[in-house]
């Protein structure tokens, strides 16, 4: 991206940090075999300071949306901090496959390496880490023929592939997840929706939310969301 893109998606900017809109199909960080990544454009995010920002976190690179940046080596060490606390809140939208029984509910499934072959690849493992899903459905429908759900999830714990793993481990797994779910000719239905960070220790916590992104916008609709971001309303009783 241009200097004036990556400036175009930033979403949030104080002295601290910054939360940028990551665009799906984007890698946050240059992998082992090297190749293009965000962290290429943070020169455009200075602002006038030394040093560019850094990541404070990840995002798969396919997951669009909330992304937080630290501005200098104080603001890392207090995000890390507080990510690793788990007190930076989290909520995802993701479009799934088939028809959740419930309205809402909780995956509380451990999550472990796939094998020593597959990279970063996750399994439900009885002996590996704990991780814990929130979630409950905003919308039902029907999409391409078939049952479609928009969900809202909260991870309360950071586990690599934890939001994909958990939907594919319930039967409904997120559309687009060739890894996970069945292959389709979208791209991953996962957004980063909103991001609540408790940077200040006198001030509100800092709440953002990343918009919706074109390749999710059909997807969403099918479910009930409008443009505006909110669920269509029901209609109105009629007059008696």
């Amino acid at each position: 991206m241009t200097p004036e893109e990556t400036r175009a998606r930033l979403l949030y900017r104080d002295g601290l940090m910054l939360v940028l809109d990551k665009p799906a199909g984007v890698a946050v960080h240059r992998g082992p075999k090297g190749g293009a990544s965000l962290e290429d454009d943070f020169d455009a995010l200075r602002f006038g300071l030394p040093r560019n920002p850094a990541l404070a976190h990840r995002l798969d690179r396919e997951t669009a949306g909330c992304l937080v940046l630290g501005r200098h080596h104080k603001a890392l060490e207090r995000l890390g901090l507080l990510f690793k606390q788990g007190k930076i809140g989290k909520t995802y939208w993701a479009v799934v496959a088939g028809e959740p029984a419930a309205e809402s509910g909780a995956i509380d499934l451990p999550l472990g390496r796939l094998d020593d072959t597959r990279g970063w690849w996750m399994k439900v493992d009885p002996e590996g880490q704990p991780a814990l899903t929130l979630w409950r459905v905003r919308g039902r429908g029907l999409w391409r023929e078939a049952a479609v759900a928009w969900l809202e999830l909260e991870p309360k714990t950071g586990r690599t592939h934890q939001l994909r793993v958990h939907c594919a481990a319930m039967g409904w797994a997120i559309l687009g997840d060739p890894v996970y779910g069945a292959r389709a000719d979208v791209p991953l239905q996962l957004l980063a929706r909103k991001i609540v960070v408790p940077i200040s220790k006198s001030g509100a916590p800092v709440e953002v939310e990343a918009p919706v992104p074109p390749h999710m916008r059909e997807a969403l609709a099918a479910c009930g969301w409008a443009p505006d971001g909110v669920a269509d309303p029901a209609p109105a009783a009629p007059d008696l």
